[in-house]
């Protein structure tokens, strides 16, 4: 098995199957446009302009021409200066999950294979110093620190979550491992902690 690609910047991809098929290449942060959302997504698109200046970005979009609109829309929204651009190739197909091909009758990021998005990446990051940014002082957090703020696994926690998300104007539409990610990107555990109590009654 390959080594995964590690950069310590954050990968965008379009949708979430798209991000699970990045996960087993990749050993980074990865998030999603959810397609066209981010043209009204006033929260993600704060967020990447954040994680932009932070970390940088690289954009691995599809190569239809929606992606592409969505490549530039980006890339102008946080700065060209932050971001590097992965391409993959045009390939007809379909992926087996759907019934037909899209519109333009091209593989999106999820059908391309592993090898072509591997070769991709590696181009796109070529003579980049590719350390991981340095650890910031404190510990990281974890899952578990999000079920006991309540924020996850929880009767009540898709409330709670929203209401701290929204306090700390972040977009409420995060999986799980993409919410500890831009939390250990943004915070350390001791900082979030502080507003976990700021925001939200004790747990349980």
């Amino acid at each position: 098995m390959q080594e995964k690609i590690k950069t310590g910047r954050v990968i965008v991809v379009e949708g979430k199957y798209d991000a699970a098929k990045l996960a087993g290449i990749v050993d980074a942060a990865i998030l999603t446009t959810d397609g066209f959302g981010i043209y009204t997504d006033r929260r993600r698109q704060r967020l990447f302009k954040t994680l932009a200046q932070k970390q940088g970005l690289v954009l691995l979009l599809d190569s239809d021409a929606a992606g592409f609109r969505i490549r530039t829309y980006l890339t102008n929204l946080v700065g060209a200066q932050y971001v590097v651009q992965a391409y993959v190739p045009a390939v007809h197909g379909k992926e087996s999950r759907k019934p037909q091909p899209g519109r333009e009758g091209l593989l999106g990021v999820e059908g391309i294979d592993d090898a072509t998005i591997r070769s991709m990446l590696q181009t796109a990051l070529a003579g980049e110093n590719e350390a991981l940014p340095a650890k910031r002082a404190g510990r990281p957090i974890t899952y578990t620190d999000l079920y006991e703020w309540g924020i996850s696994g929880t009767a009540d926690s898709a409330a709670r979550r929203e209401t701290l998300l929204n306090a700390l104007g972040l977009p409420p539409r995060l999986s799980k491992k993409a919410l500890v990610e831009v939390l250990n990107t943004l915070y350390t555990f001791e900082e979030l902690n502080d507003q976990v109590g700021r925001y939200l009654p004790p747990s349980g």
